[in-house]
């Protein structure tokens, strides 16, 4: 039990390392090749985007960068400032894709519908020109402003090309297309989010507490709860510590899910458009979820007669509640859709989880398959009598059951 138990802390410190690490990895920990340094940047809330700059007040000159991360060459890329307001139309743009060369081409074109054509902008632009490395594609541009754009109306897009000029991006109720637009102040570092987007900064960050509550809590702990209980108690000297881990482990995991289910519906009752499938999956597993604690508290003793369906019951339930939460968090990753990383990160958890529960498994299976070989040869006289059917609950002679 004691390598187990070593092997499940490791884990568990192995994991917080990595999400420790991702979270370090923002706009102000990049590093640009070459002589490229800005002196601001800014993570974009939608689209994997980052916006670098620095800005000369004496000359009103703003360096840019701006990268669009988790992308192919098969998509285009744009950023613009709209002198307008705050919408598409009047948008002054760089726009980035690959050519029919194979180049990535990048040019500025004036939004004066929604098509997308090369032309001069309201201001300046020099020094342009875009990349594509490694998934990523950049725009870097010198633009030469006026003294009274130093705040402006920024608007970032991604689009798929069709016969290399760039398609209509999508318009869907729920798309990070449609909140890809924020206010942006040269003189600091921090964008303010704008009438048409709503208060976007504050309702990303209830957004991504909310992510992180539910894919900490009902996606990463409650897999791991279930598997401290089906594949600790085989190892006799884990008797009862298995129980009190899965209870700690499961009971943090519907704390903190409750949390995040509640942040959840505070969103809801403040969006305008709902995505029901998400919100009722959230509904359902907090009603399950709220049941597994009432099932502890009315858990039968090991020798009552409804013990067996208890157990029945509460490993059925445990283990819908585990699917319709991976579900549920996939369906919230598309429609928060932030960086790319994060819904990799999650699932190279779930591979870890489920590599490490097979492997469990089929070790389960062979120190059962050897306590009853071991009895049969014991007490050959019992073979087919009370010790015969030990092995019926998969852990031997041993009455088991969370």
């Amino acid at each position: 039990m004691s390598r187990a138990f070593k092997a499940l802390l490791f884990s568990c410190v192995l994991f917080s390392i990595c999400v420790s690490i991702s979270f370090a990895q923002t706009c102000k920990t990049y590093a640009f090749t070459g002589n490229r340094a800005y002196s601001s940047c800014q993570d974009l809330s939608v689209l994997s985007s980052y916006l670098h700059w620095s800005y000369n007040q004496s000359t009103n000159k703003v360096d840019i960068a701006f990268r669009h991360t988790g992308t192919s060459t098969s998509k285009w890329i744009s950023w613009a400032i709209n002198p307008q307001g705050e919408k598409m139309i009047g948008s002054q743009a760089l726009v980035a894709h690959q050519n029919s060369s194979g180049l990535i081409h990048a040019y500025t074109a004036p939004l004066t519908s929604y098509a997308v054509s090369e032309g001069s902008l309201s201001f300046g632009v020099s020094n342009l020109e875009a990349t594509f490395v490694d998934g990523e594609m950049s725009i870097f541009a010198t633009l030469t402003l006026t003294s009274s754009m130093t705040t402006v109306t920024q608007v970032w897009q991604e689009g798929p090309l069709s016969s290399n000029t760039p398609g209509s991006h999508d318009t869907g109720s729920n798309a990070a297309n449609m909140r890809s637009m924020s206010s942006l102040n040269f003189l600091d570092d921090q964008t303010t989010p704008t009438s048409s987007g709503g208060s976007v900064n504050s309702k990303l960050r209830k957004r991504n507490v909310h992510g992180v509550l539910n894919a900490v809590s009902w996606g990463t702990l409650m897999p791991l709860g279930v598997i401290i209980a089906r594949y600790l108690k085989v190892f006799k000297s884990a008797d009862p510590a298995w129980f009190y881990l899965h209870i700690a482990c499961q009971t943090s995991a519907y704390v903190v899910g409750v949390a995040g289910w509640a942040t959840g519906m505070k969103l809801g009752s403040e969006a305008s458009i709902h995505n029901y499938p998400h919100r009722n999956i959230g509904i359902t597993l907090f009603c399950l979820g709220t049941l597994q604690v009432f099932a502890l508290l009315l858990r039968p003793k090991k020798d009552h007669k409804y013990r067996l369906y208890w157990r029945i019951y509460h490993q059925a339930v445990g283990y819908v509640v585990i699917i319709l939460s991976i579900v549920n968090i996939f369906k919230g990753f598309d429609l928060l859709d932030p960086d790319k990383k994060w819904k990799k990160i999650y699932t190279a958890i779930l591979i870890f989880l489920g590599f490490n529960a097979a492997m469990l498994e089929a070790f389960t299976w062979y120190i059962v398959i050897k306590r009853k070989r071991t009895n049969s040869e014991k007490y050959p006289s019992y073979e087919n009598g009370a010790n015969g059917a030990n092995g019926a609950n998969g852990y031997g002679g041993r009455s088991q059951g969370v």
